[in-house]
């Protein structure tokens, strides 16, 4: 007989109704909830709220909060506080029940000016280390590579620094406040007269032929063992990338208690004060040299490299394809490098000249005073396993920031640099979780074969005992009723 509609007449009481029951056993909200202990956050911030005044939302319940925005990538925290009454796993991850009040959204934002960035750095060292003692991290190697995001804010923000009275008028002495705080900040000539009244620490960057952009830059080390991310790190997007090696190294030594014996990165990586950074640290750098990518380009092309030049050690010079010395002249204490040329004259009148320099003065050509271990590095640089790993790191760490773009890594969600580290933070500890979920996953499937194994195993030898005895009594009987 067929069913008949009877319209929306909602209970009263709901006597069979769990929201326990509703969340199915593999949910991945399951799987974090079994995985990770929110809780260490009440020591984390218990320092930012008072004894008295109004009780505020459980610290780990605006963490979770915060995890929902990431994982499921909602486009603003007010668009969160409005779904999370309609998903019954939304509500049981948070521990709400279905008549539960839920906060304003500005709750979130209060919680992460109260807290700052040092919570969320705490939460994504925290997964750093479960994935270390879930043996996913074998910590020798680290992969380095950085990405630009596109800043919460429009091009038409940006003003110049020299006109700013034109755009602002009685907010000018306000925003040249802010604009004096960051200027020692920006890297280059455009950055520093350039700024963006909206988010001031953005910087205007242009990648590849684009158009110029606010943008800020994520500097990322990647362990290869399981991919996860060891060391994360936000600048603003005029940063250069190699000044930034050794921070990552050092925050992926700290947040897994391992040394790196090889670190895999790009050119842009490749400077001198980095192979110098290596040779100390005992790291074998798996990354080409700026100075060698660029010969050849420019206004070295058809020039003879530094390659063609004979250093004679003895003697400290150098001599050159057409057999003339270049003698050592100056020191620049701040590149810590010498000078040597050849006579003027003798340039002049070379036939070599023209594929050796276009420099009025003759050839120059530069040596550091550590040169010696700079070209140590400089060989490791260019073994067969470092031209290996530098083809893997391209995969690898765009992959990385492949799967950031599930989490809306790509556009910054908020303003200011602080709060960007927060969004990186958060991302990161994402990415490595879901790599967490996933290996105990396999572990629990690869022990319950083994136990399948084992018991079939086990039910055989059982089987085959039970025969042998049976036998034996088989035996035992026949020869007692011969007798």
């Amino acid at each position: 007989m067929m069913g008949q509609h009877s319209g929306n007449q909602p209970q009263l009481f709901y006597y069979d109704f769990n929201l326990e029951d509703r969340v199915p056993k593999n949910h991945i909200l399951r799987k974090i909830k079994e995985t990770i202990d929110f809780d260490f956050v009440y020591q984390e911030v218990k320092g930012y709220y008072g004894d008295n005044g109004n009780v505020s939302v459980p610290p780990p319940m605006i963490l979770k909060m915060l995890l929902l925005l990431i994982l499921y990538n909602v486009r603003s925290e007010r668009e969160l506080m409005n779904t999370i009454p309609l998903r019954l796993d939304w509500l049981w991850f948070l521990g709400y029940d279905l008549d539960s009040k839920i906060p304003n959204h500005s709750v979130l934002s209060k919680a992460r000016t109260r807290w700052g960035v040092k919570a969320f750095k705490m939460f994504f060292e925290r997964m750093v280390w479960q994935c270390v003692e879930a043996g996913l991290v074998d910590g020798n190697k680290l992969f380095i590579d950085t990405s630009l995001i596109d800043a919460n804010a429009s091009n038409n923000s940006v003003v110049d620094r020299h006109h700013v009275k034109r755009y602002v008028h009685e907010s000018y002495h306000t925003l040249e406040e802010r604009l004096e705080d960051i200027s020692s900040d920006k890297t280059t000539p455009a950055n520093s007269r350039y700024v963006s009244t909206t988010d001031p620490d953005a910087s205007v960057v242009r990648q590849g032929r684009g158009k110029s952009k606010l943008r800020y830059k994520t500097h990322r080390g990647v362990d290869p063992a399981h991919e996860v991310i060891t060391a994360t790190q936000v600048t603003d997007g005029a940063q250069d990338d190699g000044k930034h090696f050794e921070a990552i190294i050092d925050s992926h030594e700290n947040n897994t208690n391992k040394t790196v014996a090889t670190a895999v990165a790009d050119t842009k990586y490749g400077t001198i004060e980095n192979f110098l950074i290596s040779h100390d640290r005992g790291i074998k750098p798996h990354m080409p040299s700026i100075e060698e990518s660029q010969q050849g380009s420019g206004r070295k092309k058809d020039i003879f490299p530094k390659e063609a030049f004979i250093y004679n050690a003895d003697r400290d010079t150098y001599t050159c394809p057409a057999g003339h010395t270049l003698r050592r002249r100056n020191y620049s204490n701040r590149r810590q490098h010498y000078e040597y040329k050849a006579s003027a004259k003798r340039c002049a009148h070379c036939p070599l000249r023209e594929q050796c320099t276009q420099a009025k003065q003759g050839r120059t050509l530069k040596r550091h005073i550590r040169q010696h271990e700079l070209d140590r590095m400089l060989s490791i640089s260019h073994s067969h396993q470092a031209r290996l790993d530098r083809r893997t790191r391209q995969h690898l760490s765009e992959r990385s920031f492949a799967q950031a773009t599930l989490y809306g890594y790509k556009r910054a969600r908020w303003r200011r640099l602080w709060r960007m580290e927060i969004q990186d933070f958060l991302i990161a500890a994402v990415q490595n979780i879901q790599i967490l979920i996933k290996h105990t996953e396999t572990r629990i499937a690869k022990a319950t074969e083994v136990a399948a194994e084992y018991a079939k195993t086990a039910c055989t030898h059982a089987h085959l005992s039970l025969l042998a005895l049976f036998g034996l009594h088989c035996i035992f009987r026949n020869k007692k009723i011969g007798e």
